[in-house]
């Protein structure tokens, strides 16, 4: 039986051990003697000296300009917007962790991916919240289905790992890393003790067979219990699905990426047919834009190396309160705090009785400063109840003092505005002068809050 002790057999040895200070104990305790710290004593398997022990001459240490250089071989998986994500495909060997919100779409863009890589190589997906039937549902739904695609239901790690050397894929999908569980750990799947087990277990048989691994995990409430923020260092790139699910739009997010960069997001839209990628997040974003109304504000925003045009919403109302309410989405609210200051201070706006609302429309998520002075115009243009001209871009950071900073990459915005027709730019002046001005464009540049509240008012 699995678990069982045998002769002849090694005996697996665990141990809890304090996730705050180290401290070792051979049961689990409520709280750590030597910290103090309720609920930090996690169940680890525990080396024997035999396998810790390093190897005298295994490694030899060398200089680095004298280490030859390996080309990375990445596969492509046909979507654009994961592509791009991953840094410009998937490197083989890597492990990649997509995590989010359950019912995000995780499952959905796994299996769409690795379809397109088995009309290249053999994969697997090993799925073990799911039957086979219930899989190839999803699959004739989703369109996803390919001869080199194998399926596996299975929870136990030691029958997935024999299955994959068995297999020898160049890509598997472990859906999802809570399932799994570990005979030669007590403790249940989904624990944190079990996860860690799990998780390592799984980057050291990709990086030993040079198997490109995919790892989904759930989020809790907090972002942390038996979540992906516990394997993070594990692994080679952390993706994260953003987004709304009573909303078409998903955003997957970079946040680490040893192969790429970490600037970069794919853009989704949910449909029937499973995540059809975005080519123009822009023009998404502005679909259902409302025209010549008040409280809103087009600014351009940076992802990686695109720019993005999102709407900025903003209502602005008295308040029955003693403290009114300030209220944001897809914004940082302290950044909105300290934007309505400037604004009471430098423009003499009396916004201390009146409650204000902020909305990133699309259901992004921002922070970047450069959105600071459309955040600015569409709070100023509730309050006045004057709209702002249909075809105006805004982009700028604003300071204390009611300056108007320099942001990067003002021309690629100016470009993105002109693309979508907008005919008219304001941007901080010392970036108007270091940028060339699209064709169809009227760059006004703005050095105080002053200059552009003249502009738009």
């Amino acid at each position: 039986m699995p678990g069982c002790y045998r002769p002849g057999m090694a005996r697996t040895r665990t141990a809890f051990v304090c996730q705050a200070c180290g401290y070792q104990s051979p049961r689990w305790l409520g709280r750590c003697p030597a910290c103090d710290g309720w609920s930090t004593l996690v169940e680890e398997r525990v080396q024997s000296e035999s396998e810790s022990a390093p190897r005298a001459g295994s490694r030899t240490a060398e200089p680095i300009g004298e280490i030859r250089p390996v080309q990375e071989a990445r596969l492509l998986s046909g979507i654009g917007e994961l592509d791009r994500v991953l840094g410009g495909g998937l490197v083989s060997g890597s492990v990649v962790l997509i995590g989010g919100d359950p019912g995000i779409g995780k499952s959905t863009l796994v299996l769409q991916a690795l379809a397109a890589y088995a009309r290249q190589s053999r994969v697997l997906y090993v799925s073990g919240e799911e039957s086979p039937q219930q899989i190839k549902l999803r699959a004739d739904r989703l369109g996803s289905i390919a001869d080199g695609l194998l399926v596996l239901a299975a929870t136990s790690l030691e029958d997935i790992t024999a299955t994959i050397r068995e297999v020898d894929p160049a890509v598997v999908a472990i859906d999802s890393v809570q399932t799994l569980y570990s005979p030669e750990l007590t403790s249940g799947a989904g624990s944190i003790g079990q996860v860690r087990e799990c998780a390592a277990r799984l980057v050291n048989l990709a990086k030993a067979d040079t198997c490109a691994m995919f790892v989904v995990g759930h989020v809790t409430k907090d972002g942390s219990l038996a979540g992906p923020r516990t394997l993070e260092h594990m692994v080679d790139t952390v993706l994260y699905f953003e987004g709304d699910r009573g909303q078409q739009c998903r955003i997957l997010r970079a946040v680490k990426n040893r192969f790429g960069s970490t600037n970069e997001i794919g853009v989704f839209e949910m449909s029937e047919a499973g995540l059809k990628p975005v080519a123009n997040p822009s023009a998404l974003f502005l679909a259902e834009r409302p025209i010549d109304v008040a409280g809103s504000a087009v600014v351009a925003t940076i992802e990686g190396t695109r720019p993005i045009l999102v709407e900025i919403q903003a209502l602005v109302s008295a308040s029955a309160l003693g403290t009114p309410r300030r209220t944001t989405l897809g914004i940082d609210p302290n950044r909105v705090a300290v934007l309505t200051a400037v604004l009471e201070k430098k423009i003499g706006l009396h916004l201390g009785g009146h409650d204000i609302f902020v909305n990133v429309a699309g259901g992004v998520r921002i922070e970047e400063p450069a959105v600071d002075l459309g955040v600015v115009a569409a709070i100023a243009s509730s309050f006045l109840d004057r709209p702002i001209a249909k075809s105006a871009l805004l982009f700028g950071e604003v300071g204390l003092a009611g300056e108007i900073r320099a942001v990067g990459h003002a021309e690629a915005r100016a470009k993105e505005a002109a693309m979508l027709g907008f005919q008219k730019c304001i941007l901080p002046e010392a970036s108007r002068r270091q940028m060339r001005a699209p064709d169809g464009v009227d760059l006004a540049g703005v050095a105080s809050l002053r200059e552009a509240w003249e502009i738009l008012f």
